[in-house]
């Protein structure tokens, strides 16, 4: 019945639009688990939810095979150059999103080893609140980075406004500052990560010896 139907018919279409909308119909998150979010990031992807089937997600153990990192749980201070340097090896086109309290801005763990925020060291794209939050939140979460990925632009590069202000890892790129993210680097910067402070950038030493040190 439909034979020769669309047979004349003419699609016209754009690189962006096309590109965008395969990979908003099909982010593949990293499997990064930290604390209880992930608990229910896992609970999102079971057979009543199936958020993963449904949004044509597939969750990799590969950085280098994942356009999509979730952190779901709070970020110690150790933890924080891992962070970095699994987000580096992530290709371009990547988002984050922040799950959870912890993930946010620390929590209830307001101490001398956790991250006040994910969002200090990598660019965030979305934010889910509650702690933890439930598989209904990370839904929308999902949903509302989907109305981004099909707004990015593949050909100039752009980004919004809200991920150009966080996006300083390229300036400390530039500064020739990544090595600091390195655990095999030798000398003074070693086991340090650069965190973005509400006064302006530092390095924090991620080794318990020296958290004393006022470095």
């Amino acid at each position: 019945m439909l034979e020769n139907r669309f047979e004349k018919n003419i699609l016209t279409t754009t690189v962006d639009s096309l590109f965008n909308w395969a990979r908003r119909s099909s982010l593949w998150p990293m499997t990064f688990g930290l604390a209880c979010c992930a608990i229910e990031m896992i609970s999102a992807a079971q057979s009543r939810w199936d958020f993963a089937e449904r949004f044509g997600m597939l969750y990799r153990a590969s950085p280098r095979q994942s356009d999509l990192m979730i952190v779901s749980g709070s970020v110690t201070y150790k933890m924080a150059p891992l962070v970095y340097q699994l987000y580096e090896q992530m290709p371009e086109p990547k988002w984050v999103i922040s799950m959870g309290a912890c993930a946010n801005f620390g929590g209830p763990f307001d101490t001398y080893s956790h991250l006040q925020g994910v969002d200090r060291i990598i660019p965030v794209d979305v934010y889910i609140s509650g702690c933890p939050p439930t598989p209904e939140g990370l839904i929308s979460g999902i949903l509302e980075l989907q109305n981004r990925v099909i707004k990015y632009d593949t050909i100039a590069k752009k980004q919004g406004p809200e991920r150009a202000q966080n996006m300083r890892y390229k300036e400390r790129e530039e500064a020739g500052l990544r090595q600091v993210v390195s655990l095999k680097q030798a000398g003074p910067a070693a086991h340090t990560v650069l965190i973005r402070e509400p006064e302006g950038e530092r390095l924090i030493p991620t080794d318990r010896r020296r958290l004393g040190s006022g470095q």
